[in-house]
């Protein structure tokens, strides 16, 4: 509606006149007059400019604050104006974790897009403390992710079990073995997610409950994705929890495999998440057609 807004909350994400103008597909200059007319109007710098470095001053804080929540209501009008000419148009921005991202959600958004066209989704991809922020920071109208934190602010809805497997190597001397005891995972060499992992956080938290902590098992190395550390098992003597979602192409190729540790079953929920109280008509929707999509499978 306002396009020197969305001007300015570009250079605001990026904290660069250049990046901006490239994502809006405008010049340099043009950017600079625009955030010039808003600093003119409101009386007051917006940014602060140090050769190229550029930061928000404290009125650039308040006036991004309060462009997420305008552009929020924006949405929310496209949407119903649009639901009311039976078009249904407008974006949505979601936020998935890694494991749902990669793994999980694809199929669901090529459903949903195939029955609301019109319909623009970005997907946001990040460990579950991201997605959190992003929500928290209206970056995103709904996550899903992996961990349920502590945060008074997010609604948490469940929707999809998922469990959580020790994993190694096909050829690995543990798969002589039919299970081991818990007592042996502290003789293994672990590769882990890195920290503000939701999958890390529920195998802490459910080798606590087996008197064991992460300190005590041997890390060779964390990893950023659940990608790097299927390629590192299949090259090392190494295991890893893993989500089952993330490893039944690898398990059906025989390339990884599952070892059962003896009285340890770790599950999890996948959570919806969004803020109290602040669901709009677009994220109703996606929502409904994500339930009903997986209650369907």
């Amino acid at each position: 509606m306002d396009f020197r807004l969305q001007v300015f909350v570009t250079v605001a994400n990026r904290l660069s006149f250049t990046k901006a103008a490239g994502e809006l597909y405008i010049t340099q200059p043009a950017v600079s007059k625009h955030i010039q007319e808003l600093e003119e109007s409101y009386k007051i710098k917006l940014f602060d400019r140090k050769g190229s470095k550029v930061a928000l001053t404290q009125a650039g804080e308040i006036l991004l604050k309060h462009c997420k929540n305008i552009f929020d209501i924006y949405r929310t009008i496209d949407f119903e104006m649009s639901t009311l000419t039976k078009e249904r148009k407008g974006s949505l921005r979601l936020g998935a974790s890694t494991t749902i991202s990669q793994y999980v959600i694809s199929p669901l958004l090529a459903n949903f897009h195939s029955k609301l066209k019109d319909i623009k989704i970005n997907l946001r991809n990040g460990n579950t403390e991201h997605i959190e922020n992003a929500l928290v920071n209206k970056e995103i109208e709904v996550g899903i992710v992996e961990g349920q934190s502590k945060n008074t602010s997010i609604k948490y809805v469940p929707f999809l079990k998922d469990e959580i497997v020790l994993i190694c190597r096909a050829n690995h001397d543990l798969v002589n073995q039919k299970n081991i005891s818990i007592s042996t995972l502290e003789k293994l060499k672990f590769l882990t997610r890195e920290i503000g992992s939701g999958t890390l956080e529920v195998i802490e938290h459910s080798l606590k409950a087996h008197s064991i902590s992460l300190q005590k098992l041997t890390i060779e190395m964390q990893l950023g994705s659940t990608e790097s550390i299927k390629s590192y098992l299949l090259s090392s003597n190494c295991v890893a929890f893993m989500s089952i979602h993330a490893v039944s192409k690898e398990l059906a190729n025989n390339e990884l495999t599952i070892v059962d540790v003896d009285n340890l079953v770790i599950e999890r929920n996948f959570y919806i998440i969004t803020l109290q109280g602040c669901q709009n008509p677009l994220t109703t929707l996606f929502i409904q057609n994500l339930n009903t999509y997986y209650n369907l499978k």
